[in-house]
């Protein structure tokens, strides 16, 4: 914190001086990022590095409310212990709760109760409203299937979320069939129906991942992390034999994936 306020200071960084929660907010959600990608790299190093950057932001943050009054991280940090002590009342309080779904549905409710409290119109809250719009789309697709989930406008079981996962990929197969045999290929109409199909495919899927209990951004995260290392290694391999990977034959290409995959898994 006093890093930070030397840094606001009189004589301090132009560029610090000038900053607002607005402006921070970019670098907030980029260290966040970068904190994912170290947690997912498994370095305990660069995760301790991430941890302290995403810590600097929200410092950074509050130190600006503080300065006009508002509150300082002390504030925050009280509210967010009463909000974690009221929504675990199996620990400090007398009610049960086993398992972890149990504990999942308990803070759900405890959660709408408060949203309804807190509502200045009496409006009751939507089952919806707590999904901020501004998440990713995977992210917001999960959380939006879950609390539909939460309803009972659901699936049964997971052999029924495939069966429908089967169902829109023939739809989107269908449309794309549509693209390719008509001379229409390019209208925007049809481009916006393949969009669609491609998207409740998508959104699908992210249901079968909640179904098994994948996160699905994680599970995207882990593959894309393997698709890099993969990749870059037959980058170098094709380097190595003096050929650009651009200039590589379909064979060769071939050839240099599965010398990836059996070289780094």
């Amino acid at each position: 914190m006093q890093l930070i306020q030397r840094l606001r200071g009189e004589n301090g960084c132009p560029w610090d001086k000038k900053q607002t929660p607005a402006t921070l907010s970019v670098y907030l959600i980029e260290e966040m990022y970068e904190l994912v990608d170290a947690i997912g790299s498994k370095s305990p190093e660069d995760v301790c590095e991430e941890l302290g950057d995403v810590l600097f932001q929200l410092l950074f943050i509050a130190d600006i409310f503080h300065d006009s009054g508002q509150f300082d991280i002390q504030d925050a940090a009280r509210l967010n212990l009463q909000k974690m002590i009221r929504r675990h009342p199996h620990v400090f309080g007398e009610a049960t709760a086993a398992t972890s779904e149990d504990v999942r549905r308990q803070w759900h409710r405890i959660k709408t109760a408060e949203k309804k409290s807190s509502s200045d119109t009496g409006a009751p809250a939507g089952i919806l409203d707590s999904v901020p719009t501004g998440l990713p789309a995977l992210l917001r697709a999960y959380r939006i299937s879950e609390r539909a989930a939460r309803t009972g406008f659901d699936w049964t079981s997971l052999s029924g979320v495939m069966e429908k996962v089967e169902e829109e990929w023939a739809e989107f197969k269908a449309e794309v069939r549509k693209i390719e045999t008509t001379a229409s290929g390019s209208d925007a109409a049809e481009r916006e129906n393949l969009s669609l199909e491609f998207g409740d495919l998508l959104f699908t899927l992210v249901n079968v991942a909640r179904f098994a209990r994948i996160h699905p951004e994680t599970s995207l995260a882990d593959a894309i992390r393997k698709f890099e290392k993969r990749f870059r290694h037959m980058e170098a391999a094709a380097l190595q034999d003096g050929v650009p990977l651009e200039s590589v034959s379909h064979d060769d290409f071939n050839r240099l994936w599965e010398n990836a995959k059996s070289s780094i898994g």
